[in-house]
């Protein structure tokens, strides 16, 4: 199956001149979904990992489908203010503005091996300052996996820039 078939392009979404892309329609379909999950998981079958980390909220899904079928744990990277217990966080730059993304201070543990987990990398903002979270508590980033990479801005040579192998299934031209 040709994955970039079950993903929806939405037009002008959030705001005039985007193309969103809607992996929904993928993840509501078993076989999409199924073959997702197999080919972002199979270059780790195997290894030692010890967490996947998904980041808020498309990466929750895929994110806790990959934990397991690695036999690892999942650990969530959320925005600020939604995680009940102890947190560290880090601000990073959006294109509009300044967020903050926490993970519990347990969440990880120094040494333990780890693959960060989202459904698109465009910018990288949101993915780079995630694997630095990652690392200031000591976790070693073995990758960061993404069903879509928008290639044409820049977000998985940022990653590749700091040492963290990225696997992409599917690319889409433009924003």
């Amino acid at each position: 199956m040709n994955l970039i078939d079950a993903i929806r392009t939405i037009p002008d979404y959030p705001k005039p001149g985007i193309l969103f892309r809607d992996i929904t329609t993928l993840l509501g379909d078993p076989r999409a979904f199924r073959q997702t999950v197999d080919e972002l998981v199979q270059p780790y079958a195997g290894l030692k990992v010890d967490k996947i980390a998904g980041i808020e909220a498309r990466g929750f899904i895929i994110g806790g489908a990959i934990a397991h079928q690695l036999s690892a744990g999942f650990v969530p990277i959320r925005k600020k203010g939604k995680l009940p217990h102890t947190t560290v966080s880090i601000a990073y730059s959006l294109e509009y503005g300044v967020d903050e993304m926490e993970i519990h201070a347990d969440g990880v543990l120094s040494g333990e091996r780890v693959i960060l987990v989202d459904d698109l990398i465009a910018t990288g903002g949101t993915a780079t300052a995630a694997c630095q979270l990652l690392r200031n508590l000591g976790a070693i980033v073995e990758a960061a996996v993404f069903i879509v990479d928008l290639p044409e801005l820049g977000g998985a040579d940022k990653l590749r820039a700091m040492d963290v192998p990225v696997r992409t299934l599917v690319e889409f031209a433009g924003h």
